[in-house]
């Protein structure tokens, strides 16, 4: 059953969430540029681990806290960070703090939307384009759309979480989607920067 929110306290929200949002892409932006043009990855993919390399748990707990925010909060450009997982901590590690708190981020949000309902929603998203996803809603082949969609690198996979979450679609039968279909986003997504990248790099 959703929770009622307080008009008043609901407009606050949506303002609030629109300054962090702002704040976040700026954030992004610059972290870009330092990305590019002060550690120059692409040439040199492993300069952002040698420089976290003496703070490897401070920076482990950090990150993960900041994947499941980004998910929770989906105003966060959760493929840079997600990116930056792998390129700081290396493919295995990288790979485990990423999935574990995209996994554990996408399970509140789904909590929240189910507690919220639309109104949760509608924080981050506008109403059209609420509407175009919650058309997918009524198909027979949602959950075959809810899995290619998280199994995709490209996908919007925080707003499909959100409008999943409006369906009758069970805890355990979301838990165990995420889990399956989280590892090949992931890797595929953070590969797909990183070599994809390097391989532009050649060219220019």
């Amino acid at each position: 059953m959703n929770r009622k929110i307080d008009p008043k306290r609901y407009q606050m929200y949506q303002k609030i969430i629109k300054i962090v949002g702002a704040v976040s892409i700026f954030i992004s932006i610059f972290l870009i540029a330092y990305l590019i043009r002060g550690l120059n990855i692409f040439k040199e993919p492993d300069a952002l681990a040698e420089l976290i390399k003496n703070h490897m748990l401070i920076g482990s707990i950090v990150f993960f806290i900041v994947q499941i925010v980004q998910v929770v909060i989906p105003i966060i450009p959760g493929g840079i960070t997600t990116v930056v997982g792998f390129m700081a901590f290396g493919p295995v590690w990288g790979f485990v703090l990423n999935y574990i708190s995209l996994c554990i981020g996408s399970l509140i949000l789904f909590w929240l939307v189910k507690e919220y309902g639309r109104a949760f929603i509608l924080l981050f998203v506008d109403e059209k384009h609420l509407q175009k996803y919650e058309r997918h809603l009524s198909s027979k082949n949602f959950e075959r759309f809810f899995i290619f969609n998280m199994i995709s690198p490209v996908a919007p996979a925080d707003i499909m979480v959100m409008v999943t979450g409006l369906s009758h679609m069970s805890y355990y039968k979301f838990i165990r989607i995420i889990l399956l279909c989280k590892p090949f986003s992931t890797i595929a997504y953070g590969y797909l920067w990183i070599y994809g990248g390097q391989w532009i790099q050649q060219f220019l």
